[in-house]
C-alpha cells in the first residue's frame, strides 16, 4: 500500500476549514443565515431613491422664471395624484386637473414685475401678444425645470446612497434607479396631458371670491379654445389682481348671459340665507332656484324660518321636498316674489321658463314610505307628461324641477335640464336621451345633521349660465363652503358639453363650447337613487 504524506493529508483534511478562514472564518451554515434577504435589499434601496430624489427636489430643484409680467417660481413635488397648483400669493392657489402622476407642478407667483406690469396698464394692445409671450416663457421654465429636476433627482439618490452604503456601485445604482422613476414620472404625465384643465379651475383663498378671474360664461365660450390662450387670460386676470393690490374686481356681468342660483335642502338653516344672498349679490344672479327640502320638520311653528326669501333680492322658485309640507307650500305662496311650482305646472322667471313638480311624499322623521321609489317614478312620469303637454301647446320648458333624483330621471328626453336634489352631495349626469340632470347639495349644510358625522357637511350651491337667446346651460360654478366651525371656500368651474343635449330639443346654444373635458370634479350619480329621506 502507498503511503500519503503526512504533509498532503492534513492539507486534505483541513481544506474547507482554511476556505472558510478565508471568507471571514464562519461556517457555511452561518453564512447562510446572516445573508440579507433579497427583497428587504430592494426595499432599502428604493427607500433611500426615494427620500434621496425628494430630498434633490426640495433643495435643488426649483426654477425661477418669468411668465409675462410677473416672476415665478417652478418646482416638481411628490404627489398621489398629481396636478398642476398655481399659489398667487397672497390672494389664494388655482389647483388644475392636468395630470396624473406621481409628481405635481408647482407654480409660486412670486411677485409681479414693476416695470413689465407697468407696460401693459400704458399699452393695454400689447395684451394681444401676451398670449405667444406667455407660452414661450411657460415652455422654457418648464424645460428648464425637468433639465434641473433630473440633476436634482439624479444627485439627491447618488448622495444618499453613498452615505447609506458607502459603496459607490450602489450609490450610481441608486441615482440610475430615480432618474428612472421620475422618467416613468413623466411619461405618465405626459400621456395623461389634459390640456383642458385651465378650463375648470378649482378656487381656494381669496380667489374663490372673484369669479371674474376666468371671465364670464360668454367670454369662456366664445374666445378660448386651447390651453396656450386660457393661460394668457390667467396670467392677464393675476396681473389686473395684483394692479388694485388686495381689493378684488368687481364681477362684470354678461348682458346675454341668465345667471341662476340652485340652492337645495336648506333644512332650518339660518345662515343659508346670508350665503345666499351674499352669492345674489356677488354673482347678479336672474333667479334661484330652490330644489326642496327648505323644512325639516313641516310644522306651522316653522314658518317664519321663510321670511327672509322676500329680501333675498331675486325671483324665487321653490318646489316641495320630502321635509315641506302643504302647510308650508301655501305659507310660501303668500311670500312676495315666490313662484311655487307643483303638478307640472310651468312658469317663466328672468328669461327662463321653469316647470316642477313637489315630492309626492312627505316624511320628515326620516322615515321610508311604502310608496317608495315607485311614487317618485309615477311623480316623475307626470312631470314629464306635463312638459310634453307644453312642448305641444308652443311653449317648452327650459329647465324642470323635483326634489328626488329618481323622479327626475322620469324627464329624460323632455326637457335639456332637470335640477334636482335629496341626497346632500352635487353631481352631474348626462341621461340616455340627452337630458342633462344636476343634482345640487346641501345649501344649509344638512341642518342639524351637520354634527352627526365626523365631519360637519359642507355647504353646497351652483351658479348655472345661460345662454338669453337659446337658454341652454353654458357653464356651472360649483361652490362649496367649509360646514359648521370651518372656513374653507372653494369654486369649481365646469363648461356644458356642446353635444351633450339632444338634437331633437330644439337649436343649439349660439356659442360653441369646444375642449371640455369628459369628466368633472363633481361625483356623478350612478343608477335609480334609493329612496331615503336625508
Amino acid at each position: 500500500m502507498a503511503r500519503v504524506p503526512v504533509a498532503a493529508l492534513d492539507r486534505m483534511l483541513n481544506r474547507t476549514p482554511n476556505r472558510n478562514r478565508r471568507r471571514g472564518g464562519k461556517p457555511p451554515a452561518l453564512e447562510l443565515a446572516v445573508r440579507p434577504r433579497p427583497w428587504l435589499s430592494a426595499l432599502g434601496l428604493t427607500t433611500v431613491v426615494l427620500i434621496g430624489a425628494w430630498l434633490g427636489l426640495l433643495i435643488v430643484g426649483n426654477v425661477r422664471a418669468p411668465v409675462g409680467p410677473m416672476n415665478t417660481t417652478m418646482a416638481l413635488r411628490p404627489s398621489l395624484t398629481g396636478g398642476t397648483k398655481i399659489n398667487i400669493s397672497p390672494l389664494g392657489a388655482l389647483t388644475l386637473d392636468s395630470h396624473v402622476a406621481p409628481v405635481r407642478l408647482d407654480v409660486n407667483v412670486d411677485q409681479l414685475d414693476p416695470l413689465r406690469s407697468q407696460a401693459l396698464v400704458d399699452h393695454p394692445e400689447r395684451l394681444s401678444g401676451l398670449q405667444d409671450e406667455v407660452t414661450d416663457d411657460v415652455e422654457h421654465g418648464t424645460l428648464d425645470l425637468a433639465v434641473r429636476s433630473c440633476v436634482a433627482v439624479v444627485t439627491g439618490a447618488t448622495a444618499l446612497g453613498l452615505a447609506v452604503y458607502r459603496r459607490p456601485r450602489r450609490a450610481l445604482a441608486a441615482g440610475g434607479l430615480a432618474l428612472a422613476l421620475l422618467a416613468a414620472s413623466g411619461a405618465s404625465a405626459y400621456a395623461t396631458w389634459n390640456p383642458k384643465s385651465v378650463l375648470e379651475p378649482k378656487f381656494s383663498g381669496l380667489l374663490s371670491s372673484a369669479p371674474s378671474v376666468v371671465g364670464n360664461a360668454r367670454s369662456i365660450v366664445t374666445e378660448f379654445d386651447v390651453y396656450q390662450k386660457e393661460l394668457a387670460r390667467l396670467v392677464t386676470n393675476v396681473t389686473k389682481l395684483y394692479d388694485v393690490t388686495s381689493t378684488l374686481p368687481a364681477y362684470q356681468p354678461d348682458p346675454s348671459t341668465i345667471r341662476v342660483l340652485h340652492v337645495s335642502d336648506i333644512h332650518l338653516n339660518p345662515a343659508s340665507w346670508k350665503i345666499i344672498a351674499s352669492l345674489v349679490k356677488q354673482y347678479r344672479v336672474n333667479v334661484i332656484v330652490d330644489s326642496g327640502d327648505t323644512m325639516d320638520h313641516g310644522a306651522a311653528a316653522e314658518n317664519g324660518f321663510l321670511d327672509p326669501i322676500g329680501d333675498l333680492g331675486a325671483p324665487y322658485v321653490w318646489v316641495r321636498g320630502n321635509h315641506d309640507s302643504r302647510t308650508t307650500q301655501r305659507y310660501l305662496e303668500r311670500i312676495k316674489n315666490v313662484h311655487v311650482l307643483d303638478d307640472g305646472r310651468a312658469e317663466t322667471v328672468g328669461g327662463l321658463r321653469f316647470a316642477g313638480m313637489g315630492d309626492p311624499q312627505f316624511t320628515p322623521d326620516r322615515s321610508a314610505v311604502p310608496g317608495g321609489d315607485k311614487a317618485e317614478e309615477l311623480a316623475g312620469d307626470r312631470l314629464a307628461s306635463a312638459l310634453r303637454d307644453q312642448r305641444a301647446a308652443g311653449t317648452p320648458a327650459d329647465v324642470a324641477i323635483a326634489h328626488e333624483p329618481a323622479a327626475a330621471r322620469e324627464t329624460d328626453g323632455e326637457v335639456p335640464l332637470v335640477l334636482c336634489g335629496h341626497l346632500h352631495h352635487q353631481g352631474t349626469e348626462m341621461l340616455k336621451y340627452g337630458t342633462r340632470l344636476r343634482m345640487e347639495g346641501s345649501t344649509g349644510g344638512s341642518g342639524l345633521r351637520a354634527v352627526e358625522r365626523q365631519y360637519p357637511a359642507p355647504i353646497e350651491a351652483s351658479i348655472l349660465y345661460f345662454d338669453r337667446d337659446s337658454k341652454r346651460l353654458q357653464a356651472w360654478d360649483a361652490i362649496k363652503l367649509g360646514g359648521l366651525g370651518l372656513t374653507t371656500a372653494e369654486v369649481s368651474r365646469h363648461l356644458a358639453d356642446e353635444n351633450g343635449i339632444g338634437a331633437s330639443q330644439g337649436p343649439t346654444p349660439s356659442g360653441t363650447l369646444s375642449g371640455t373635458p369628459s369628466g368633472t370634479r363633481s361625483g356623478t350619480p350612478s343608477g335609480p337613487a334609493s329612496r331615503r329621506a336625508p
